[in-house]
């Protein structure tokens, strides 16, 4: 069994309270977190203790990531799942690191109040919850995209971020990449003049996931904890580990697992923030299996702009054949990352399948392709001739990044702030909400809403099917 916090915990009736019932202030009083207490700044020789939650393949990449930087401490580590919670609490051991804490229940681990940040890379659905929660203990965090499993939650996330005044990152780390971060820098000071269009990539070969029937669950796992906000569902072998991302009351398809990173960059590239406009049609071709999230989307973002031309951003997701587009994909535009080896339930692609992840963008003068596997390369063509321009190949850490944030108390630092990871985990969510009602929306950038449309502000809402007690998101931020 995983160790435990030996810790008292709250009484059942105030959890449920304070979860369920009362406002943000009120659950912080609850669980003793104080409320909108200035942090401190450490020292840079001090150690930051940070806490990974949810260890199943990315997980077990922030672990190493934070294992790497100096004066940060693994202090504790928690996952749903036994085996692959003391799987890690052993490989932390075999770096010759001191054994972390381990917890299967956040809410053990968030009572530490020797933890100054977490890093959650748990299922989509639980990101939002999580991260406020997080807030709400006083500690900082870094959350995996999205930061939301709907728009209105991550909403919640950010006023959380604010009230509480907390370092908040969130995990699109290809904007600490240091050739495309002046990829951006060239591009907003005018290389490629007016640039009218974005075009994200997100072609990636996903396989059939074929169809699993209910089954035990499995030894060693709290199921209860891993559905946490989501509907009660008998456990299936393909909602589990990888393959919950293509369930819409876990996750937010290929769009919001892959793509939002490039989607995330595409927006970064035009400087704009919410659309006026969202059309998103597709489907899941070629298989009969369980997925229910679409493998082919054509999405477009229309942005009307007070006294100047409007703008456009479009994102496709192809899940099979396809060509590459711009050298994206192409050993011409980097050095690919090698391909890992299948696993359990998730079925990846052949050395030589087709795969090209980025963004173009278009301008007046010419245009820049960004991406492939590694995501830090950047090229140019300039010029009605298209001759070739600046080029650039340079990487960064994102978490590093995070933790001399967490050091100094600069959120203006941060290279992804919880506010841009709202925005564009909320361009996924009305792209999802546009392809699910099967017709175009129109949004008020201001509000932040959907106009007219109450099937599509549902969606937006709560995905469509609430919060289970006591896995609440606090309405009162």
């Amino acid at each position: 069994m995983s160790a435990e916090s030996k810790k008292p915990e709250m009484s059942r009736r105030d959890f449920f309270k304070a979860s369920a019932g009362v406002t943000a202030a009120g659950f912080a009083a609850a669980r003793g977190f104080a409320e909108i207490v200035p942090p401190r700044v450490l020292g840079a020789n001090e150690r930051v203790r940070v806490a990974v939650i949810g260890l199943h393949d990315r997980g077990n990449a922030h672990i190493h990531a934070f294992a790497a930087l100096p004066n940060v401490e693994l202090a504790a580590l928690c996952d749903v799942y036994e085996p692959i919670l003391n799987g890690r609490l052993a490989e932390v051991e075999k770096m010759g690191r001191p054994k972390p804490c381990g917890y299967q229940d956040v809410r053990k681990l968030l009572d530490d109040k020797s933890i100054n940040a977490v890093s959650i890379a748990t299922p989509n659905h639980w990101h939002s919850l999580m991260g406020i929660w997080a807030c709400q203990a006083g500690k900082d965090v870094y959350v995996e995209k999205p930061c939301s499993h709907n728009l209105w939650e991550g909403r919640q996330l950010v006023r959380a971020t604010q009230r509480y005044n907390r370092i908040v990152q969130h995990g699109t780390q290809i904007r600490s990449s240091i050739a495309i971060r002046h990829a951006m820098e060239k591009m907003h000071n005018g290389m490629l003049g007016d640039i009218y269009m974005a075009r994200g990539l997100c072609f990636k070969w996903r396989n059939t996931i074929g169809h699993a029937p209910p089954s035990p669950v499995p030894p060693g796992l709290n199921y209860n904890l891993w559905q946490g906000p989501a509907p009660e569902h008998v456990f299936t072998k393909n909602r589990f580990l990888y393959n919950w991302h293509w369930f819409w009351w876990y996750g937010n398809g290929d769009l919001g697992n892959q793509g939002i990173h490039q989607l995330d960059a595409a927006r970064w590239g035009l400087g704009l923030k919410f659309p006026n406009r969202v059309s998103a049609i597709g489907g899941h071709f070629m298989f009969n299996d369980d997925q229910q999230t679409p493998n082919t989307l054509n999405c477009t973002f229309e942005y009307y702009i007070a006294d100047a031309k409007p703008k456009m951003l479009e994102f496709e997701v192809r899940h099979w054949m396809t060509n590459h587009e711009a050298g994206i994909g192409t050993p011409a535009m980097g050095t690919p990352a090698p391909r890992r080896a299948a696993k359990e339930s998730r079925i990846m692609p052949p050395s030589n399948a087709p795969s090209t992840i980025g963004d173009i963008f278009y301008g007046s003068r010419g245009y820049l392709a960004m991406g492939d596997e590694d995501a830090d390369t950047y090229k140019t063509w300039l010029g009605e001739d298209q001759e070739p321009g600046p080029t650039e190949h340079e990487g960064g850490n994102h978490f590093a990044n995070f933790i001399d944030c967490v050091r100094s108390r600069r959120a203006q630092d941060l290279h992804a702030p919880i506010e841009e990871g709202y925005i564009s985990a909320g361009l996924v969510h009305l792209a999802n909400a546009s392809y699910r009602v099967g017709r175009s929306l129109q949004f008020d950038p201001e509000t932040e809403e959907v106009i007219g449309d109450d099937e599509a502000t549902l969606i937006l809402r709560d995905g469509d099917r609430g919060y289970r007690p006591p896995f609440v998101i606090p309405k009162d931020l």
